[in-house]
């Protein structure tokens, strides 16, 4: 049997029908069933997060890409709200939590880094060096570029922006491409996904 993978999902304001959906991108789902995992996306409008990740049991979760947040600029106050009860529960029940993109800025905001907008990221490729040496997609309009601990870099850009952290004591990695972008999926994506979930 698989082990199962919680996901986030981006808000989309519909506002011919009054409405606030969540949704995601297909090939989030796609990466993490190629990773070997069942997806499951989490709803933004829980109450208690507490009871999803009880009634799953989930091997690990992974906050998506999409939305600003809401103090630098996005609309999705709910989803700030979601990703941070999601980090909360991952350190103190000891779930494994990757974040790209928008996940890795949660990560960041979460322990207390401040983001700035930042020129040419969006919709390119460019190379990173650190722990990781490899070329990554980038779609981001904010990014870190100094980090507090206990978050340690793993991997940055040529313009001195965060690309990669990772949470020393804890299973918590952020990056801040798209492995769900890549095709085919990149094999290190993968690995580190298998590496961090088990």
């Amino acid at each position: 049997m698989k082990k199962t993978v919680i996901f986030t999902q981006r808000v989309e304001i519909v506002e011919s029908y009054g409405e606030r959906r969540d949704c995601a991108d297909q090939r989030i789902a796609a990466f993490l069933g190629q990773c070997g995992y069942l997806p499951v996306p989490v709803p933004n409008a829980l109450h208690d997060i507490g009871e999803l990740i009880e009634a799953v049991g989930p091997a690990g979760i992974v906050l998506t890409g999409g939305n600003s947040l809401s103090r630098y600029g996005g609309n999705a106050p709910e989803r700030d709200r979601t990703d941070r009860a999601l980090i909360g529960a991952a350190l103190k029940r000891g779930v494994p939590l990757y974040g790209f993109c928008r996940g890795m800025q949660s990560v960041l905001d979460y322990f207390g880094c401040e983001l700035e907008d930042v020129p040419g990221h969006v919709a390119v490729r460019h190379k990173i060096s650190g722990s990781y040496e490899e070329e990554v997609n980038s779609y981001h309009n904010q990014a870190c570029r100094q980090l507090k601990e206990p978050l340690r870099m793993l991997a940055q850009a040529s313009d001195g922006v965060i690309e990669a952290v990772e949470h020393p004591q804890k299973k918590i990695l952020a990056t801040m491409w798209h492995p769900e972008r890549e095709q085919p999926y990149k094999t290190e994506d993968m690995q580190r996904v298998r590496t961090l979930f088990g």
